[in-house]
């Protein structure tokens, strides 16, 4: 066995720790971080694949940018823990269903069919003017350009659908009419009422 390999099997042992930690923490700022140092793992086994670009792409991107999102937004919210544990009950069957179906399809997509030692051969060495930007970039605008569009089209409506849910309408706020208040008028506003005091008898 190569130092390669032995390498490989660390950062992938790391990666499925990382993540089962992440999964079965408690606290969800911890449950974040390691999600970070998941993600650390996964950059370097890219790097041992020859993609650097990636590997950089997903320090900068989701571990400088979305997990500190992710952080900061967990710390401002105020999570009602006994709210979610009264709810787990109720969607544990449903989510040990859909768990169930993503473990089958992972197993179908992951079998040795198509992953196995005979199908996917090691990765050939290239050259010191090997560009992996350029051949990614090849492969996402040419072989993959409609999976890559209707990837954007679905980010962009989980933006939307995520500033719907947030943008809501608060009814205890006032809001001023200008254009009413300065055409206001004093006949409008004031009205005068005489009222007759009652006498002593009525009293």
């Amino acid at each position: 066995m190569s130092s390669e390999q032995i390498i490989f099997y660390i950062l992938s042992f790391w990666f499925i720790a990382t993540s089962l930690a992440m999964i079965f923490a408690r606290n969800a700022a911890k449950a974040v971080l390691f999600l970070v140092l998941g993600f650390f793992s996964a950059a370097s086994i890219w790097i041992l694949l020859e993609a650097e670009f990636l590997a950089i792409t997903l320090i900068l991107v989701y571990v400088g940018a979305v997990m500190v999102l992710f952080l900061f937004v967990i710390k401002m919210l105020n999570i009602d823990k006994s709210t979610i544990r009264a709810k787990f009950a109720e969607y544990l069957p449903l989510g040990l269903i859909v768990a169930l179906i993503i473990i089958a399809e992972m197993f179908l997509v992951l079998g040795s069919a198509q992953f196995g030692l005979e199908v996917m051969p090691s990765p050939a060495r290239h050259g010191a003017d090997y560009s992996n930007i350029t051949v990614l970039a090849m492969q996402l605008y040419t072989t993959y350009v409609y999976p890559f569009e209707l990837a954007a089209v679905i980010l962009l409506i989980a933006i939307i659908a995520a500033i719907t849910l947030v943008h809501k309408k608060e009814t205890t706020h006032k809001k001023q009419n200008v254009s009413e208040q300065v055409n206001v008028r004093a006949k409008d506003r004031v009205r005068l009422v005489s009222i007759v005091s009652p006498t002593k008898e009525e009293k």
